[in-house]
């Protein structure tokens, strides 16, 4: 978000790590995203921290391009196979135009990607266009057209970096004292707390300390915790 322009490949995922892992994506994110996205989807992205495929993201304006890098066997790019790309709309009229796949085609989606090679050249082509693209424009006018431009951003940010740096300092105290651990130490499948634990613990009054923090940490994080 902060570029002007951003080209992507087609197998980025764009998402956040903040409430689910002890943090919240300040100095940028929640200043910025709402701009691109609205305020909707931006709070869901922020809240929830479930990523968007590229293909979502460019359907939401995120970014200005993406490209395909799956290349088959026989030379063929093809669209990032775990998300939806071949229709806009299900049978209910929901839109699903880079939702990622799931049950039986997320299974056919794996054997698919794995049958093909990662190939960036595609990318570097879509770079290359658009730089000789800006080439072809005066060089102070488009300076200033893009000042102009990011002053929206920039009123966001003035308005919030002192007092997103000073909460982010006093949360490395609290919950992150929690969710960072978890994700660190936390095995493959098991680097988040126990939320609706943590919530019980809040409701009875319970300090946040480092008792709290050993009985909602995932099992497989609380030796290493530990040792810190």
């Amino acid at each position: 978000m902060a570029c002007d322009f951003s080209v992507a490949a087609d197998h980025a995922r764009f998402g956040q790590a903040g409430p689910i892992h002890g943090s919240a994506p300040d100095g940028g994110s929640t200043d910025f995203l709402h701009l691109f996205v609205g305020y909707a989807k931006a709070a869901e992205s922020l809240v929830l921290c479930e990523p968007w495929s590229a293909h979502a993201a460019l359907r939401l304006g995120l970014v200005n391009e993406i490209v395909a890098v799956h290349r088959t066997a026989e030379g063929r790019f093809i669209p990032n196979p775990y998300a939806v790309t071949d229709r806009y709309l299900d049978e209910s009229g929901r839109i699903v135009l880079g939702e990622w796949k799931t049950g039986a085609a997320l299974d056919a989606a794996k054997a698919q990607a794995a049958a093909c090679t990662i190939d960036l050249s595609p990318l570097d082509a879509a770079v290359d266009r658009l730089v000789t693209r800006l080439l072809h424009t005066f060089p102070d006018c488009t300076r200033k057209t893009l000042e102009s431009l990011r002053k929206k951003k920039l009123e966001h940010w003035y308005a919030n970096s002192e007092t997103n740096r000073s909460w982010l300092a006093l949360n490395m105290n609290t919950e992150a004292a929690a969710g960072f651990p978890a994700f660190h130490y936390g095995a493959r499948n098991e680097r988040e707390i126990d939320f609706v634990r943590l919530r019980q613990l809040y409701a009875e009054g319970a300090p946040f300390d480092a008792r709290l923090v050993r009985e909602v940490l995932p099992a497989s994080a609380r030796a290493g915790a530990a040792k810190v």
